[in-house]
C-alpha cells in the first residue's frame, strides 16, 4: 500500500511539472496564446455556386480563345525553311563525310547540298544549327563545366572542379580549359551560305557572328583570365585544350572581342538544352535595306565544313533559316494550347449550364416544406 502511495506521487509530480534540482519548474510545451499559434486567424473560404463558376468558365474560355488564335497565326506567319545535312541517306552529298569523319579526324571534310526558296525572307534571317538525339540534359553531363573557371578566375584555372572529370586534365598533365564535358562536346561545324543568280554566278552571303548570344552571358558570366582585353596566349600558357578539339580556347577567333571564354559560339553552346532535340542560334543575316529582301527567292548552296560526328549517338544534323516575330521563333504550341484550354472551358461551361438549368429547379423546388 504504501509502495502504490509513493508511486502515484511520484506520476503525479511528473506530470504536474514538479521543480527540478534547481528548483526551477520545468517548462510548458503548452503554445503562446496568440491568434497565429492557437490557429484563430480569420479566413475565407469561397463558396462555389453556379452563379460564380458558370461566368468565370464562360470568361476563361472568350478570353483564351482569341488570344490563342492570335498566337497561332502570328506564328505560321514566321517563315522557315530547314536543310538535314547528317548525310545518312548515300543520295546525301554529305554522305561520305558523316562516313569517314570522326573525333579524331585531322583534315576536315567537305560538302554542298544546294536547296531553293520558294518564297523570299523579308526581315533578318536567323541561320540555326540543330541536333537530334543529344541530350544536353543529362545530370552528369549538365554539372560537367566549372563556371568558375569560365568566369575567369585564375585559382580554378590551373585547378579546375572536380565535377569536370574525365575532361579535367590533359595527356600531358596540364589543366583542361575550359574543363568539362558540355565544352568538350561543342559544336564545331562551319556553315556558308551561297546565293546563285539566274547567271549561275555564285554570291557569299554575309553572316554575322556577334549578337547570337545573351547579354549577361556574354558580359557577366563569361569572361577571359586577366581581362577580356589580356594576352590569352600567355593566359592560357599552362593549360591544355579540350581532347576533342583541334585548336586551344585562344584560338577560336581572330577578333580579340570574340575570342577565348567571350566568344559567342562557345557561350550559345554552353547554355544547355533541355530537351534531346534543339537548335541553337549560329549566325544572323540583316536585312540591308526595306527595298529588297534578305534572302531573294531562288536558288542556294549550303557549304558544309564537316567536322562535328552523330552517328555514333545516332544523331541527325539540320540547317534552320527563320524569322521572328513579337513573340520569338516558330513555335505553335503556345497558341494551340490557349485554344484547347479556352474551348474545354467554354465547353465546360455550356454543359454546366444545361445541368444547372434543367436540375437546379427542381433541387430548389424539393427543399420547399409541404
Amino acid at each position: 500500500m504504501m509502495a502504490s502511495s509513493y508511486n502515484a506521487k511520484e506520476e503525479d509530480g511528473h506530470h504536474s511539472g514538479a521543480s527540478g534540482p534547481g528548483g526551477a519548474a520545468a517548462k510548458s510545451k503548452k503554445p503562446d496564446n496568440t491568434a497565429f499559434k492557437q490557429q484563430r486567424l480569420p479566413a475565407w473560404q469561397p463558396i462555389l455556386t453556379a452563379g460564380t463558376v458558370l461566368p468565370a468558365f464562360f470568361v476563361i474560355g472568350l478570353i483564351f480563345i482569341p488570344i490563342g488564335i492570335g498566337l497561332y497565326v502570328t506564328s505560321n506567319n514566321i517563315k522557315e525553311f530547314e536543310i538535314d545535312y547528317t548525310g545518312i541517306d548515300m543520295s546525301s552529298p554529305c554522305f561520305n563525310c558523316s562516313q569517314n569523319f570522326s573525333w579524331n579526324s585531322t583534315k576536315p571534310c567537305k560538302c554542298s547540298l544546294p536547296f531553293s526558296l520558294d518564297q523570299p525572307f523579308e526581315s533578318n534571317v536567323f541561320v540555326y544549327y540543330g541536333l537530334s538525339n543529344f541530350y544536353q540534359n543529362h545530370r552528369r553531363y549538365v554539372k560537367s563545366r566549372d563556371d568558375s573557371q569560365l568566369n575567369g578566375d585564375l585559382f580554378s584555372l590551373t585547378h579546375p572542379s572536380k565535377e569536370c572529370e574525365p575532361y579535367r586534365s590533359g595527356s600531358d598533365n596540364k589543366p583542361i580549359a575550359p574543363c568539362g564535358a558540355i565544352a568538350n562536346s561543342m559544336f564545331n561545324d562551319t556553315l556558308e551560305l551561297y546565293y546563285i543568280d539566274p547567271n549561275e554566278t555564285r554570291t557569299l552571303i554575309p553572316l554575322v557572328k556577334k549578337g547570337i548570344a545573351w547579354w549577361t552571358d556574354k558580359h557577366v558570366k563569361f569572361r577571359n583570365p586577366g581581362g577580356n582585353n589580356s594576352n590569352l596566349t600567355a593566359s592560357f600558357q599552362g593549360n591544355s585544350k579540350p581532347v576533342n578539339w583541334n585548336k586551344p580556347v585562344y584560338e577560336l577567333d581572330a577578333d580579340p572581342e570574340n575570342n577565348g571564354f567571350i566568344n559567342e559560339d562557345f557561350i550559345v553552346w554552353m547554355r544547355t538544352a533541355a530537351l534531346p532535340t534543339f537548335r541553337k542560334l549560329y549566325r544572323i543575316i540583316q536585312r540591308k535595306n526595306n527595298m529588297t529582301p534578305t534572302l531573294p527567292r531562288g536558288n542556294y548552296t549550303l557549304e558544309v565544313t564537316y567536322n562535328y560526328p552523330v552517328r555514333s549517338f545516332e544523331g541527325r544534323k539540320r540547317m534552320i533559316l527563320s524569322t521572328i516575330s513579337w513573340m520569338g521563333g516558330k513555335n505553335p504550341f503556345l497558341g494551340i494550347a490557349y485554344i484547347t484550354v479556352g474551348s474545354v472551358c467554354f465547353f465546360l461551361g455550356v454543359v454546366l449550364l444545361i445541368i444547372h438549368h434543367k436540375y437546379g429547379n427542381r433541387s430548389n423546388n424539393s427543399d420547399i416544406p409541404n
